[in-house]
């Protein structure tokens, strides 16, 4: 019996063309909490990122699994080694690429003009974060970044910081967070704090950073938009964000029925 279900946010529960929730989502979302079923986020967005939307949520997943919280209880809150962080912008800083930082609270980027940032920040649907030079950057507690770079250069990075991951779910940036977080990892903080087991959870999601979260739940959905080596790891694969996806694969499921 599923008792919890998860959500990523970009290309899951928002749509990258219309920038809202489908209507089909929002009656999955109260058939769903009619039959019981506690419902979450689990997002790489930071919580100053999360848009209003028409659903209820039971707690959240942030960051990539680096903060999570029900209510007003942190959960869990693991930043990335200040070490890693301030060597990361110090290469960003030799090498001239676009970077933004999330603090518990904050976010800052060190270029609002880089056209990858403007692109990325135009795709998402965000305001752009405040301005802050990258000397300023150094020293602040960080949980996650968003490196602004081909993949190219993802194993330099990774070489450069062996404390931490690179889950790239998008060709023109990567986030960049500690090698212990995950959505897996901060959905086991939350089951655990509800004494519910991962085989009475569902997740869906449709980028890189989605697969040990759907690797993790019982039934795993990916997106009809996802990529293949997404689909290729989920137990179930719906039709896509602009399709219903998500109110499709629970009918099918069986979980929500109306």
């Amino acid at each position: 019996m599923i008792k919890a279900a998860f959500f990523d946010i970009d290309g899951t529960l928002l749509s990258f063309s219309s920038h809202s929730v489908s209507p089909g989502t929002v009656r999955a979302f109260r058939a769903l909490r009619r039959r019981g079923v506690a419902t979450f986020i689990s997002s790489g967005r930071p919580k100053v990122l999360i848009p209003p939307m028409p659903l209820a949520f039971d707690g959240y997943v942030t960051m990539n699994g680096g903060y999570c919280f029900m209510d007003d209880r942190v959960l869990l809150r693991n930043p990335i080694p200040q070490p890693q962080t301030d060597r990361w912008l110090a290469y960003a800083r030799q090498n001239n690429l676009c970077t933004m930082i999330f603090t518990e609270h904050d976010m800052f980027v060190n270029s609002c003009s880089d056209p990858s940032a403007v692109a990325i920040r135009n795709e998402l649907e965000f305001q752009m974060p405040p301005l802050l030079p990258i000397d300023q950057m150094m020293g602040r507690e960080t949980f996650q970044i968003i490196a602004v770079m081909p993949a190219s250069r993802d194993a330099e990075v990774l070489a450069l910081l062996p404390q931490c991951r690179l889950p790239r779910w998008h060709p023109r940036f990567s986030d960049l967070i500690n090698a212990d977080n995950s959505k897996a990892a901060g959905i086991d903080c939350l089951i655990r704090s509800l004494a519910i087991r991962p085989d009475e959870c569902i997740a869906f999601g449709d980028g890189g950073n989605d697969v040990e979260m759907l690797d993790f739940c019982g039934i795993g959905v990916a997106m009809g938009n996802a990529a293949d080596s997404v689909k290729a790891r989920a137990d179930y694969v719906t039709s896509s964000v602009d399709d219903e996806g998500i109110e499709r694969a629970l009918l099918a499921l069986g979980i929500i029925a109306y």
